[in-house]
């Protein structure tokens, strides 16, 4: 039966590679998306983790998203939390989501208490000597043609001077003064957020007290930075499961069709040796076992070469676009998995019911 199997797939290879291909674009299509999706999400937390913070400070009413409020509040309350017991830093910042040319956050700090939180790790150049000063990270340093420092670069379409290249993981991969940010966004003395350091990290929610404690202060929202990386799930983020369903609905169609279209014209093609099988005794349940072994090949080909080709697509994005980070995890490839060999044997159900259905005498006499 194995052999027969093996033959009917090679009988018809082009039909066996369309069949392969779309199992594997399916694979490709749901690891691809969920691997940007959580790599994005993913270095987005490894990057506020790193910039040595343990609270954030938010204007009320704002989301978690950050870059995606503005700069509302007022960068003097900085000074009345600094009076606070346990207080050790405050660090306003303004955070700008932009999307011109690509996607992301740029950072407005204040040098010296952003400093204070963790220190760079300066690899080429220094702090800024200016408003027009921008400091990048390695990551983005080796990006595209390459920037060094002295070099001028684009910020909100103002020209900005690299004077440092730092590694990678505190903040954003640009940063500027934090003057110079709010100039640019019309937000003279304001910040969108606040990362505090306390003298203890046993003190977080005594500072936290505090702060609500402080006149004008009560509704700002503060949380620990472990609480805010343990909110950034995809099931807290507007839209991101959505995108992934959506996906994933469609490369499971693409999948299903591709399969049902495959062995129902085998199923056509093949009534005169069904016919045969049944007429040497082949019951309906091994009639449905062939059509479903042969279905059962062609997606395990294809999810093999869909597992390869999301790392083809991994290769390619590091070498395409060096910041953006393609995240393949088990948890996903086994998902990613499971969807399309179950939508291929879904997609076989009908044909293998109809070829079990065949007379066999009528199937004798197909022409």
């Amino acid at each position: 039966m194995n052999k027969l199997i093996l033959a009917n797939l090679i009988h018809r290879p082009v039909r066996s590679i369309i069949s392969v291909l779309a199992v594997a674009i399916e694979v490709m299509m749901i690891l691809s998306i969920a691997g940007i999706f959580m790599g994005m999400l993913n270095d987005t937390k490894q990057r506020q983790n790193g910039i040595g913070a343990d609270l954030m400070m938010r204007p009320p009413g704002t989301s978690m998203m950050i870059g995606m409020n503005g700069a509302p509040m007022p960068i003097k309350f900085a000074e009345a939390v600094r009076k606070l017991p346990h207080v050790a830093i405050v660090s306003p910042v303004n955070a700008k989501f932009v999307t011109e040319g690509k996607i992301e956050i740029i950072f407005g700090v204040d040098y010296d208490t952003f400093k204070a939180l963790k220190p760079f790790e300066f690899i080429a150049g220094g702090p800024f000597t200016g408003p027009d000063d921008v400091i990048i990270d390695d990551i983005f340093a080796d990006s595209g043609k390459g920037y060094h420092v002295g070099d001028t670069l684009q910020v909100s379409n103002h020209p900005f001077r690299i004077s440092g290249i730092v590694e990678h993981g505190k903040g954003a991969r640009k940063m500027i003064p934090l003057e110079s940010m709010d100039r640019l966004t019309d937000a003279e003395g304001k910040a969108s957020l606040f990362y505090i350091k306390c003298d203890s990290p046993d003190n977080d929610n005594l500072v936290i007290q505090e702060i609500h404690a402080t006149p004008g202060l009560g509704n700002y929202p503060v949380e620990t930075v472990d609480d805010y990386l343990a909110e950034m799930t995809p099931d807290k983020l507007p839209g991101f499961n959505i995108a992934l369903d959506v996906v994933t609905v469609i490369a499971v169609v693409v999948g299903f069709l591709a399969i049902f279209q495959s062995m129902y014209t085998a199923v056509l093609e093949r009534t005169r040796e069904i016919g045969i099988l049944k007429s040497m005794g082949a019951s309906k349940l091994t009639i449905v076992d062939v059509v479903l072994r042969e279905t059962a090949a062609m997606a395990l080909a294809g999810v093999v070469l869909g597992i390869a080709g999301t790392y083809l697509v991994q290769f390619m994005m590091k070498y395409l676009f060096p910041m953006q980070h393609f995240e393949i995890t088990g948890i996903w490839i086994a998902r990613g998995v499971g969807i399309a060999f179950l939508g291929a044997m879904v997609g076989a159900l009908y044909p293998a019911w109809m070829a079990a259905r065949k007379d066999p005498i009528e199937a004798l006499a197909y022409e």
